[in-house]
């Protein structure tokens, strides 16, 4: 069955073989992502090779994300690799401190001071322990445990309602940004920005880093801070999508706040004509079980229903011992709420204004192929354009975006409802289509007899040149 909900999947440890990722992708796995807060770059390499051969083997396109690690806000190491802190004990982080222990640990972030006064909450360990800010003594930050726990090295910290000043690209950032161009990376996914600045200079690295290898990345913004919230319109303007990051965020904002701002980002994305992904825990049990929870379930379906493009998955499928079983239960579960998601598409398209052609046809094939029951959509596309706009409105008609660009191909492959496939399109119109309506018979979207909608641009091979609405039948001569 044609699904529309696409499926990111980090690969790591449990799934860094052939074999395995081959089977990932047979179960639905469209993009990888490579996490950066993890490995080497020679690591990162080997791994988006075989991601390539794998897809090749596959007989499809399979992006590649690189997930950027941003600034690490994080205690630094103990002498016995923990300390247990008990509720009412003072404890101290210590910009200057080697090697923790029991009174006090190091910082990463050696600024984390300057950013704090007292009366601020801080949450270690994904909030597990809280900690109340009582004085700033120079490089020292005196704290009383309120929720204490055991804190080991290395454990995050975030402020309660958000405010530190570290950069959302870091030294290693930008290195790495080198390394995903040289790779081969399709989207670039940026930790903790804060606004569009943030954005344009990932952006402007990445193009820069890009351009000898002819790659310009699409570029993903990770909502994470409490900061980025009131940004999110400015933000989204100056991404290609956004990643509801629901981990740092729910410390900083809170656990409650989360799903309403789930629904809300997807919303303004959508609106926007931005992508959006849904991210963190969404599988977490299968982590050790081969089956979810029913509120995981609950929890991926209800993604979907809200309009995301793609949900995704990281240790279930990086270190977790059920890989492949994970992509599989993801995928039957989106097939399954997608049965029951409503079209609003007339409602979408009240009090809206087109001034693009290629905009216009678009939303123009949308329009003709939900009233007349096509079978499906076929988009003849270069820069895939046309696909991003269709992929913004829901029809139940699966819609199908042929372009002779393998880059335009991946990153077709993070739109909602779209299928990218390839096709080396010929300069004649009439040819073109018909070599696209094979294609996609061939494939068994489509049998004789089935309508299917067509757009196309003359001249042909131009970037956002779609200027053509066609209606046939499989069969019919064009």
């Amino acid at each position: 069955m044609h699904r529309a909900t696409k499926i990111v999947a980090t690969i790591g440890p449990a799934s860094s073989t052939p074999d395995i990722l081959q089977k990932m992708i047979r179960a639905g796995l469209d993009v990888v992502r490579l996490n950066f807060s993890h490995g080497t770059a020679d690591d990162h390499r080997q791994r988006a090779e075989m991601v390539r051969d794998c897809a090749r083997q596959a007989g499809r396109e399979v992006a590649i994300m690189a997930d950027l690690q941003g600034p690490k806000i994080r205690v630094g190491k103990f002498e016995n690799g923990k300390t247990v802190l008990e509720p009412g004990q003072p404890f101290i982080l210590d910009a200057e401190c080697e090697l923790g222990n029991d009174e006090r640990v190091g910082l990463d972030y050696k600024d984390l001071p300057r950013d704090l006064k007292p009366g601020d909450v801080l949450l270690l360990n994904d909030g597990l322990i809280v900690l109340d800010v009582s004085r700033v003594i120079g490089s020292e930050i005196h704290t009383v445990v309120r929720v204490g726990g055991d804190l080991s090295n290395n454990k995050g910290i975030n402020r309660q309602g958000g405010g530190l000043t570290a950069p959302a690209l870091t030294a290693k950032d930008m290195e790495d940004i080198r390394t995903a161009m040289s790779l081969g990376a399709d989207f670039v996914a940026v930790s903790f920005p804060k606004n569009a600045t943030d954005m344009e200079m990932a952006r402007q690295l990445a193009n820069i880093a890009g351009a000898p290898y002819g790659i310009k990345p699409k570029m993903i913004a990770k909502i994470e801070r409490a900061e980025a919230i009131p940004a999110l319109q400015e933000i989204l303007d100056s991404s290609d999508g956004i990643m509801v990051a629901r981990g740092d965020l729910a410390v900083e904002v809170g656990n409650a706040a989360v799903p309403a701002l789930q629904k809300r980002m997807i919303r303004m994305a959508r609106d926007s004509n931005k992508l959006v992904i849904t991210a963190t825990q969404m599988m977490e049990s299968m982590i050790h079980a081969p089956v979810p929870t029913r509120a995981e379930v609950s929890d991926v379906a209800n993604a979907v229903l809200d309009g995301t493009d793609a949900v995704m998955l990281s240790a279930e499928s990086a270190a977790g011992k059920y890989p492949v079983q994970t992509i599989e239960a993801m995928a039957a579960i989106c097939l399954e709420a997608e049965k029951s998601e409503q079209s609003e598409l007339d409602k979408d398209f009240l009090d809206r204004t087109f001034t693009r052609i290629d905009q216009s046809i678009a939303m123009g094939a949308l329009f003709t192929a939900y009233h007349l029951g096509a079978k499906a959509i076929v988009a003849l596309t270069e820069s895939g354009s046309t696909a991003l706009w269709m992929s913004r409105h829901w029809t139940h008609v699966p819609i199908f975006a042929l372009t002779p660009r393998a880059a335009s191909e991946r990153a077709m492959s993070l739109y909602r409802n779209v299928t990218p496939l390839h096709l080396d399109t010929s300069s004649d119109r009439d040819t073109a289509l018909q070599q696209a309506i094979e294609v996609v018979v061939s494939k068994g979207y489509a049998a004789r007899g089935d309508m299917v909608v067509l757009t196309v641009g003359e001249p042909m091979g131009q970037p956002g040149g779609t200027n053509t609405l066609k209606i046939v039948r499989v069969g019919d001569v064009l």
